[in-house]
């Protein structure tokens, strides 16, 4: 058998997330269905971890095995000439057999783009959240510090998820403003809960609005209580940007 190691690039609007659902069409079941017509056989993908329903990815990685002939080239020409426009495998390569997306994951790293001016942009709609009233963006930096580190982060996970440990280790957030209103908020970490980043990022925003006190970020860590929380940022501005590997 054969081991394949890919990175794809993504616009989720479409889909129901990364993960096959019964539902609605995943981005997980569109590759999968690529790939076979390519190597003449069905073949299990495995991702770096799921990305929801609307949020896109710059770079997320896979894997899949296959008894395939093929070589990786032909592979990788094959699997993009049958891909819809809004997927596009943009690297892909045989790796050792052992490699596995997402249990080697050391850490990834997600970017969320805000559009913050006063009037309703049209360009580039779908791929930020737009907010008119004025953000404070050094409140929110100050805020921020307070995500760093191992913490129980219960308060930004989703409502209802049964996972059972809620604690994880966000190494770094840059937060920085660009050209035209745009902001941009990075957070790496080894691993993520659902809706972490964007509930993360709805709470920001509200200190950033002076609805909130940067410091009350402990208190709401402290509380494991989501209804503490801010809002869930919309999907369309989330991307998965980096997964990182040992090697």
């Amino acid at each position: 058998m054969h081991n394949f190691k890919m990175i794809v690039e993504y616009d989720g609007a479409a889909y129901c997330g990364w993960q096959r659902q019964k539902n609605g069409v995943s981005i997980q079941q569109i590759l999968e269905e690529a790939i076979a017509l390519i190597v003449c056989e069905k073949v299990t993908l495995i991702g770096s971890g799921r990305t929801d329903a609307g949020v896109h990815a710059i770079n997320q990685v896979a894997n899949f095995k296959s008894s395939t002939l093929l070589p990786a080239e032909k592979i990788f020409r094959g699997i993009n000439s049958v891909l819809p426009q809004d997927i596009v495998v943009k690297l892909l390569n045989e790796v050792h057999v052992d490699f596995h997306a997402q249990r080697d994951v050391q850490s990834k790293i997600y970017v969320y783009r805000i559009c913050n001016r006063r009037l309703r942009p049209v360009l580039g709609r779908n791929y930020f959240w737009f907010i008119r009233f004025p953000l404070d963006l050094e409140m929110m930096k100050k805020a921020a510090q307070y995500l760093i580190g191992t913490q129980d982060f219960s308060c930004f996970c989703a409502t209802g998820t049964d996972v059972k440990d809620r604690v994880r280790t966000i190494t770094g957030i840059d937060i920085k403003s660009g050209a035209d209103g745009l902001i941009e908020i990075t957070v790496e970490a080894r691993g993520f809960l659902k809706y972490m980043v964007r509930n993360i990022v709805g709470t920001l925003v509200e200190v950033a609005r002076g609805k909130r006190k940067p410091q009350d970020m402990k208190e709401i860590i402290d509380s494991r209580n989501r209804n503490i929380a801010g809002v869930t940022a919309p999907a369309c501005g989330l991307f998965l940007k980096e997964v990182k590997y040992d090697q």
